[in-house]
């Protein structure tokens, strides 16, 4: 465990996010760092996690209780169908006046009621939007804050080495950003999936990437597909439930988002199928997916 002067920093969720900011943060103004995750309730999952946080400096606690006791920044990095449940589960534990970062990919809507408990208990909610993947660059991944503790979380996230800027004065702000940009993301992620598939099984690959190359040269469409089809193995489901939080944004602002739905359900056929990408272009994992569906 790091024993800095630093914060004493705790990680509600230990995955690809909360270890990516862990390793980040060694050499940075940091205090002990703690985490739990529910996969520690788990049989071996404990085991597991620990090894990773002892690479990290980080401790893995057993219980929520424990991980939170005396932590002024808390960092709440579980999949968007748990965040409300992880704000209920710890507020009780929150020490007063704790910065509680939410840095979940979940609906204005859905923030705002996690806002009220965490604000209920004497915690500091700050709507936390995590805006590209955590790799490579770590604990320097842009963010966008907001909500009324906002300026003083950045300032905070400054010191940590973090890069973070304000989006605005209300929870919501942040995340209607990271919803609305996810569209567009996850969406020509789960094109890309549809295309490529259906012409691999139609046995025209070749040509409609020769189209398609052709008509957007500026894309390397081979080396995007097969990285977006990465992107869905590795990560379908936890993207699954942030869509569906995309599609409750949508609604909230009158919109049927229907085509994002279907986003969602491309993400979440893909993802239930626990493939690991391995190595591989474009028609080798093309074929991995089509060989389970």
């Amino acid at each position: 465990m790091q024993t800095g002067t630093g914060p004493k920093i705790t990680l509600i969720g230990f995955g690809e996010a909360g270890q990516a900011f862990a390793q980040g943060w060694h050499g940075q103004a940091v205090g002990a760092i703690s985490a739990f995750d529910l996969k520690s309730l788990h049989p071996g999952g404990h085991d597991l996690l620990v090894r990773a946080g002892a690479g990290r400096g980080v401790t893995v606690c057993g219980d929520r209780e424990q991980a939170l006791a005396g932590a002024s920044h808390v960092f709440c990095l579980v999949t968007a169908d748990q965040a409300r449940r992880a704000a209920d589960e710890c507020a009780p534990h929150l020490a007063p006046g704790a910065l509680w970062f939410d840095g979940n990919s979940c609906a204005p809507e859905t923030k705002r009621a996690a806002a009220g408990v965490i604000e209920g208990v004497g915690g500091r909610y700050v709507d936390t939007a995590i805006m590209a993947p955590v790799h490579p660059r770590l604990h320097r991944t842009p963010m966008l804050l907001s909500g009324p503790h906002a300026d003083t979380a950045a300032a905070q996230l400054g010191v940590l080495g973090m890069a973070a800027q304000v989006a605005g004065p209300g929870v919501g702000d942040a995340s209607s950003v990271k919803m609305l940009r996810s569209v567009m993301i996850k969406g020509i992620e789960a094109l890309h999936a549809e295309c490529f598939l259906a012409a691999r099984r139609a046995g025209v690959e070749a040509q409609v990437l020769a189209s398609l190359m052709a008509s957007n040269p500026e894309i390397d469409w081979p080396r995007q597909g097969a990285y977006n089809l990465e992107r869905m193995m590795s990560h379908g489901l936890r993207r699954a439930a942030e869509m569906r939080e995309v599609v409750a944004t949508l609604q909230d602002l009158g919109f049927p988002g229907a085509v994002t739905a279907a986003v969602a359900d491309w993400h979440q056929r893909i993802g239930e199928l626990a493939i690991g990408p391995g190595e591989g272009d474009l028609v080798q994992r093309a074929d991995r997916i089509l060989a389970r569906l």
